[in-house]
């Protein structure tokens, strides 16, 4: 992905873009050998300040830059020889001996070529003539110290290669954990689509031949809710949009079981706007349904309340049914169907330890489901409390 998105960026402007970059590394080696020059200029000039024969400003600073404006036009060739022989840990012996004929023969050329500007520039006036002899002692006098510049050159940018590669393996590797997760969430959200449409077809089906109109009217109501979710397919919505996702449902279940369902929503205007998983809240509903209204006879009741606790949203779901088992046991304690399976694995995606989800008893009786996740506001509140 790193490397599409780099060739994207060239394709649009190939030559302005290689340049651009070209003389920004060009003037940052000349700016770093310039800074190193100056150094050793002052150094040289205050050292030999005390001496019997001190060096003038000037003198020092033609000296110093000779050598640092040298290594800043070989620089380049350094990094090119760098990047041409890498030193991995499979090669790593091979590349070095490429390395040295190529350090000591730059070394050499360098120094001799400094020698002559030290020559014109100090030689000459005097009226000593250029001698090949003497440039040849005064190379392998110096040549060394070229060997160790070329080295800490190769060595800074194999330092930075690396440096570079980790934070693109680590880019890679957060855009793999990325995707994957959203592929997990996706897998989990089209998990509960099928199980929403079967029970629903399944009630639709009973209908039919005993009463067509409510059939008629749970079909047109089954259509919104799957318009809606088409309309809001993002992983997050607002609250509020969650909440008309859950008026759908509601209205679909309040045909099935007609005076048996009632159902009260208290959502203060404040909490209208917060992110919470798209279609968090269906599967806690259906499940308080299946477990708290279908099995009795007479009129059950479910409760949605919501409220902001700091920087937590905190909603819960409630039923008058039996609540949780009397003789709880590790089997039919934390047996939970797909809806609240699903439910639980998309918080643990999403928020990992920084959410709650938590079934209990209610004092008054029935089951409470609570959930907690970390409040996000985005967008603007145009709705209160609503009731059905």
């Amino acid at each position: 992905m790193i490397e599409n998105q780099k060739q994207d960026f060239e394709s649009e402007a190939p030559g302005t873009s290689v340049w651009r970059r070209r003389l920004t590394r060009l003037a940052l080696i000349w700016g770093i050998w310039t800074f190193i020059g100056v150094v050793f200029t002052l150094q040289s000039y205050f050292t030999s300040y005390r001496s019997e024969q001190p060096m003038t400003l000037g003198d020092s600073a033609y000296l110093q830059f000779t050598w640092s404006y040298l290594w800043a036009l070989a620089t380049p060739l350094v990094l090119w020889a760098a990047t041409k022989i890498p030193i991995e840990r499979t090669n790593w012996l091979r590349a070095s001996f490429l390395h040295v004929p190529i350090s000591l023969g730059l070394s050499m050329i360098l120094t001799a070529i400094g020698h002559i500007f030290v020559w014109l520039y100090w030689g000459r006036t005097m009226g000593r003539p250029f001698s090949f002899e003497r440039m040849t002692r005064f190379v392998v006098a110096n040549f060394s110290e070229g060997i160790g510049i070329y080295m800490l050159i190769a060595l800074s940018s194999y330092a930075f290669s690396y440096y570079r590669r980790y934070r693109e393996s680590q880019l890679r590797t957060f855009q793999l954990e990325a995707q994957l997760s959203h592929a997990q969430l996706q897998a989990l959200k089209m998990q509960l689509h099928p199980h929403f449409l079967f029970n629903t077809l399944h009630s639709i089906s009973a209908l039919l031949n005993k009463d067509p109109e409510s059939a008629r009217k749970m079909i047109t109501r089954l259509g919104d809710f799957l318009r809606l979710t088409l309309e809001n397919s993002g992983s997050q919505v607002t609250l509020e949009q969650e909440i008309a996702f859950l008026s759908c449902y509601l209205e679909i279940e309040r045909i099935r079981f007609q005076d048996r369902l009632v159902t009260r929503v208290d959502v203060p205007e404040q909490t209208l706007d917060a992110k919470v998983p798209n279609l968090i809240l269906q599967p806690i509903v259906e499940n308080a349904i299946l477990h708290g209204i279908a099995p009795r006879s007479s009129p059950g009741l479910i409760e949605i309340e919501a409220e902001r606790r700091n920087s937590t949203l905190r909603i819960q779901v409630r039923d008058n049914g039996p609540g949780l088992p009397s003789h709880r046991t590790s089997e039919n304690m934390f047996k939970k169907g797909l809806g609240l399976a699903n439910t639980e694995k998309r918080l643990e995606q999403l928020y990992g330890a920084a959410h709650l989800f938590d079934l209990s008893d209610h004092p008054e009786g029935g089951l409470v489901v609570t959930l907690e996740i970390p409040f996000h506001k985005d967008g603007s509140a145009a709705r209160s409390t609503d009731v059905f």
